[in-house]
């Protein structure tokens, strides 16, 4: 999918100096995925608060080069651009409303940041992401591969969390992903589900479904609920948000072909024919998605993820970009 790009170093922007801008910063920073974070923000104060106080840390961490402004010249040749930037919802809102003022917000920042730096990957944050990551790719004009939402990557995380936890493991040595919409009608692919090498199939066929005698559908129903748990337990969700992007923000610097379920260009792909945005387990690199990988999965799961695109669809649909 991918086309060679002139080298850009290791620079990250962050649009968005919010909680989860401030996350992700964290993240790259402490695990000196990075040494050099441009942040940009709307609210000045906001911004050269927070850029100062990394300023002030940074014999802690490797002394990093922290950049900061409210005029997007900053960004300029960037590596990697992180959309954080957004609105939440308010009360009575719908999603149709959330993402038609989010996109506002990207018309006015995805040209400039593309703009000034047209070879970066952009990876995009801010909910709902798998729209906002269609309309940022439209925006940009830059090619597919270049584009990546955060997706299902956390929720997969969650995922091999929840698995790992019952079985009482490191959640590392489990394998599972979560595809289609990072939201209520994201498909947990039991199918794939392994552990050192074992699939879960073999040993419970009918895993995931609801006649399964023990249950581990109640871990996947649970996955989608925990966003929301978090943020009525702490108000909002930022550090796992920030990780997640953080892990696949690493394996663009350091081209690692990772494996990722991310939000990407699915048309055609499962027998889905909008242009639209879903996650996938995809390979990552430097020059953003190299591949999506072929999965077998089975037919209930191919059903529900295309009712997850149409869902999905649904909203996008009555979007508005030009």
């Amino acid at each position: 999918m991918s086309e060679p790009v002139r080298d850009c170093g290791h620079k990250v922007t962050i649009v968005g100096a919010g909680m989860i801008g401030v996350a992700l910063a964290n993240s790259l920073l402490f695990q000196r995925i990075t040494s050099h974070i441009a942040m940009v923000d709307v609210f000045p104060k906001k911004l050269e608060g927070e850029g100062m106080d990394y300023n002030h840390g940074s014999v802690f961490i490797g002394d990093p080069k922290i950049e900061y402004d409210t005029d997007f010249c900053v960004t300029s040749n960037s590596k990697v651009v992180a959309i954080c930037a957004g609105i939440r919802p308010v009360k009575d809102e719908t999603r149709l409303d959330v993402v038609k003022r989010n996109t506002e917000i990207l018309k006015n920042i995805i040209p400039s940041l593309a703009n000034f730096s047209p070879n970066a990957v952009f990876v995009v944050i801010s909910n709902p992401v798998d729209i906002l990551t269609w309309i940022t790719w439209k925006l940009s004009g830059l090619p597919a591969h270049q584009i990546i939402g955060s997706g299902t990557h956390l929720d997969s995380a969650r995922f091999r969390y929840l698995i790992a936890d019952r079985l009482e493991i490191a959640p590392s040595s489990v394998q599972a992903y979560m595809i289609g919409e990072h939201g209520l009608s994201m498909v947990p692919l039991w199918s794939g589900v392994n552990v050192a090498g074992v699939q879960f199939r073999d040993v419970i066929p009918n895993i995931g479904l609801e006649t399964d005698d023990e249950k581990w559908f109640e871990i996947s129903k649970y996955v989608v609920k925990l966003g929301s748990i978090v943020r009525c337990l702490k108000g909002y969700s930022n550090t796992a948000t920030g990780l997640s992007a953080a892990d696949i923000i690493a394996a663009i610097l350091r081209n690692s072909q990772t494996i990722m379920s991310v939000s990407t260009l699915v048309q055609g792909h499962h027998d889905v024919n909008y242009e639209m945005f879903l996650s996938l387990p995809c390979a990552i690199g430097e020059n953003g998605i190299t591949q999506i990988v072929r999965m077998h999965i089975t037919e209930n799961e191919k059903k529900l993820f295309q009712a997850s695109a149409n869902y999905v669809y649904k909203v996008q649909k009555d979007i508005k970009i030009k």
